[in-house]
């Protein structure tokens, strides 16, 4: 047998009960005015004072010396300086009544100290470069006026931290502090007129996916005052459904387009294929609905999925309909539509890379190739209620194609016998590519004489992909 398979570790959005990194809750804390002890004066100190000063917090310094940053800063005013050792004393005295702590010294064994006596006293604590004692740790931070972004690492990889940081940065655009606070100043006109909060958010999803946003980034409040007021002024939008392809696994694989509707959905109706990675980059409000088939196993029959997609969209909900791969391939989102337009629901469709592209790109196989394959047939494995498999047997032994084969590893074996009866030799080339395009990605490649009894003996699982053909052959597998 030859089998093959990406990085080992957890699927995709998994997440270990064992792994230290998952304790760290990301949250801002309010320090305008408020007291904070910044222990050591030295450069490191300087970095966080810095950091501290920039969001308005009253510090006190307690060092023996200083460096000459903190110095001029001591003689600004802008901070205290409180001289003497980082003794047990001393920070008995002056711990009390600070928001937050910073261990700051060039000496692990005093921030260590410093960290021990704060956590007794329940005073969030930050042992620079040590996570271990500290109860809190700071992330690389962007920022655009009232807009900061925060990227931690869980104190894993500060520089891996500073590193996205900086592509953050690079992305961001410069004026989305004016449009933040051009949303700020209008917060309270938007919510005299709609009152509800599910209103409200979608009046300014509606305006940010719009131009008026880029216009108050570019501060030409006119021109967004005049597209808020139009927005404002609009009847409540009905409800609609997006159809949307989730694509065969891996996050990366979304389009723009996709990720947008997940962010704007406020119910989300999806299938068993997608990944908990998937899952969560879905709007965190959003009411997560599964409805999901399995082999024999159906969480909602699909009229029964068709009529809750109508019954959410009249309601006036903004239905996401996220299925894996694309909607129209072995997807079922031709009958969907159909329902939809029957009952007069508006509804938008936006295509997901197909499994089969997805897998066979992942797992080194070409669909196509000018030597043996110039053309390539999806069929579906699935066979009918008595057990029966109803497929085009004809056109599936054509030798100059490849056949990719949906659903078809519980029927693996009439498959192959279906095949080798209509001429197609034994060793003729097979692939099978399990969780394709996901971190446990397995590829197993054979022919159509041993293909089914490989699969038996690896327990092969769905969600997996046959591929039938010549191209297996050319199969490549980067080092």
């Amino acid at each position: 047998m030859n089998t093959s398979s990406a990085s080992s570790g957890p699927v995709a959005g998994g997440i270990s009960e064992s792994d230290p990194q998952t304790g760290w809750f990301p949250i801002s804390v309010r320090l305008a005015g408020v007291r904070v002890l910044l222990v050591g004066g030295g450069e490191i100190a300087v970095n966080k004072g810095r950091l501290l000063l920039d969001h308005g917090a009253r510090i006190d310094v307690l060092a023996e010396s200083l460096n000459p940053v903190v110095q001029g800063w001591v003689e600004s005013g802008r901070v205290r300086h409180v001289a003497g050792r980082a003794d047990e004393s001393a920070l008995k005295e002056h711990l009390p009544g600070c928001r937050l702590v910073y261990a700051a010294t060039d000496d692990r064994d005093v921030n260590r100290q410093v960290a021990a006596l704060a956590d007794a006293l329940n005073i969030p604590v930050c042992a620079v470069d040590d996570p271990q004692p500290s109860s809190f740790i700071t992330p690389a931070q962007v920022r655009r006026g009232a807009v900061r972004v925060a990227v931690s690492t869980g104190g894993a990889a500060p520089v891996l931290a500073r590193r996205l940081r900086e592509q953050i940065e690079a992305l961001l655009p410069e004026g989305t502090g004016r449009l933040s606070a051009y949303m700020q100043s209008r917060r309270a006109q938007v919510s005299e007129r709609y009152p509800q909060v599910q209103d409200r958010k979608r009046i300014w999803e509606d305006f940010l996916d719009g131009p008026g946003a880029e216009e108050a980034r570019n501060g030409d409040d006119i021109r967004a005052d005049a597209r808020l007021n139009a927005l404002l002024d609009a009847a409540r939008k009905p409800g609609e459904v997006w159809l949307v392809g989730a694509g065969p696994g891996d996050p990366d694989l979304l389009t723009l387009k996709a990720l947008r509707l997940m962010q704007n959905a406020d119910s989300v109706l999806y299938d068993n294929l997608l990944s908990p990675a998937l899952l969560d980059m879905v709007r965190r409000d959003a009411e997560l609905v599964f409805v999901g088939k399995q082999r024999d196993r159906h969480a909602l029959p699909q009229d029964e999925i068709n009529n809750e997609m109508i019954r959410r969209a009249q309601a006036g909900e903004r239905v996401l309909r996220l299925k894996g791969g694309d909607p129209f391939i072995f997807g079922r989102g031709g009958e969907e539509i159909e329902a939809l337009v029957e009952a007069g629901v508006a509804f938008r469709l936006v295509p997901g890379i197909s499994a089969a592209n997805g897998c066979a790109a992942y797992s080194g196989i070409p669909l196509t190739h000018r030597d043996c394959a110039q053309a390539c047939l999806f069929v579906t494995g699935h066979a009918k209620a008595d057990g029966v498999l109803d497929l085009p047997w004809d056109d599936m032994a054509d030798r100059r194609q490849t056949v990719v084969i949906y659903m078809g590893i519980s029927t693996l074996p009439q498959l192959a016998a279906g095949l080798l009866g209509k001429g197609l030799p034994a060793d003729w080339p097979v692939a099978i590519v399990e969780r394709g395009t996901q971190p446990a990605q397995r590829v197993f490649t054979g022919t159509l004489s041993n293909i089914a009894l490989q699969a038996a003996e690896a327990q092969v699982k769905s969600p997996a992909l046959v591929i039938v053909g010549q191209v297996v052959m050319h199969r490549v597998v980067s080092p």
